[in-house]
């Protein structure tokens, strides 16, 4: 008979980076109570990508178990800044930006998380009311040594460059948060490690039951090499459209694909499907966990009807008014145009020619154009093709 215990334990420590320990998770899952499992994030931006929502897959499947999310926007430490992982001290937020970050931010959140069984604290709630008295007292916690503990600082201050006083109050003021809301467990990326141990040692100095950690890997984007992240333009945006959100999916690799199955589903990719198969199904459930079932279906079928069936005629594409498109047009200028109009994306001239046009990309109703500076007038009910992601049709 199988114990749910090791069931449980089994679940929830899939995919981790580091558990401390598991042991002391299974000890506290043998209490038979909800656990009060805890997540921090700070509202430094209006949208998250699919890299941010692996630490909340992870407390999803604590709450599917019967355990309370207790969601901590920072509010207050947002305002500081964690340095985490940088190498430079971060730009201050206004209170406003915060809070309306914060917004949107719960907003996306909830797409992955049940909001009836997320408890959502905002730390500024404490950490306004403290006195200076109250700040010194928290700071004679810790000590400077165990702070230049942290790589990160360590590794500024050997180079050079600044740490600012007050970014080492950040892992202080993140472990309290853990003393305010009695965390069983606190959920981080790995970048959280040394934050997460911290509280562990507040809420021992406080008489509390210390904190499991759980710290969950950094999610590779789209290139399989580099963690997702806007500024490497490797990322999947959870508001994305259904449509681009599937097609993005689809580039991955089928060795990336089993980690976004584990780290982004909860779950493992089924063995007897064929790769494709698999990967299709992967991109249906992703599209469909942040829109609906029926969007990751017509994705799915929009998908299909593009590059499976080759019958861009039938597939819902963009669409641009022969009237509209500049005089004396060559096929250069019009993927420029098209490039910049239908989709936002700026090419160079450089890149159209080599990456698009010279490779066979770019076609009109299924017809090669090579040459970047042959004259060319689309007729309405045409479409363009210029990469396996971007068609248009003219009206």
């Amino acid at each position: 008979m199988s114990d749910p215990v090791s069931d449980a334990l089994a679940r929830l420590t899939a995919g981790t980076a580091n558990v401390l320990s598991k042991k002391e998770l299974a000890d506290k899952l043998r209490e038979g109570r909800p656990l009060r499992v805890k997540l921090g994030v700070d509202p430094t931006s209006p949208d998250i990508h699919l890299g941010h929502t692996v630490v909340m897959e992870k407390l999803r499947q604590f709450q599917l178990l019967g355990h309370q999310a207790v969601l901590i926007i920072g509010d207050f430490t947002a305002s500081i800044g964690d340095p985490s992982g940088r190498s430079t001290t971060r730009p201050p937020l206004s209170r406003e930006e915060i809070l309306a970050n914060a917004e949107t931010y719960t907003t996306q959140a909830f797409k992955v998380l049940d909001p009836d069984k997320t408890e959502v604290v905002f730390n500024g709630d404490w950490f306004r009311k403290m006195t200076f008295e109250d700040v010194l007292r928290l700071n004679a916690r810790v000590t400077m040594q165990q702070m230049l503990q942290r790589e990160d600082f360590r590794s500024r201050i050997d180079k050079g460059q600044e740490v600012r006083l007050h970014e080492i109050q950040y892992p202080i003021v993140q472990g309290w948060d853990s003393v305010e809301v009695r965390a069983d467990v606190e959920i981080g990326g790995t970048d959280q490690l040394f934050n997460i141990l911290v509280g562990r040692d507040l809420q021992k100095e406080e008489g509390q039951p210390q904190q499991v950690v759980m710290t969950m890997p950094l999610l590779e984007g789209l290139d399989g090499v580099k963690k997702m992240s806007k500024s490497y333009r490797n990322y999947i945006g959870v508001s994305e459209e259904p449509n681009e959100m599937f097609g993005k999916l689809m580039s991955v690799s089928d060795d990336l694909m089993d980690r976004y199955y584990t780290l982004l589903l909860g779950e493992q990719r089924d063995p007897s499907l064929h790769p494709m198969e698999a990967k299709k199904q992967l991109a249906a459930k992703i599209t469909a966990r942040y829109h609906d079932d029926e969007a990751g279906h017509t994705a799915r079928d929009d998908w299909e009807t593009r590059f499976s069936k080759r019958d861009l005629a039938a597939a819902d594409l963009p669409e641009l008014p022969v009237a509209d498109l500049p005089a004396d047009l060559t096929v250069l200028s019009l993927a420029s145009h098209v490039f910049q109009t239908a989709f936002a994306v700026s090419k160079s001239n450089g890149d159209l020619r080599k990456q698009f046009i010279a490779a066979g990309a770019v076609q009109l109703d299924g017809e090669k154009l090579t040459d970047p500076a042959a004259p060319l007038t689309p007729a309405p009910g045409q479409i363009l093709r210029l990469s396996k992601k971007h068609s248009v049709r003219f009206l």
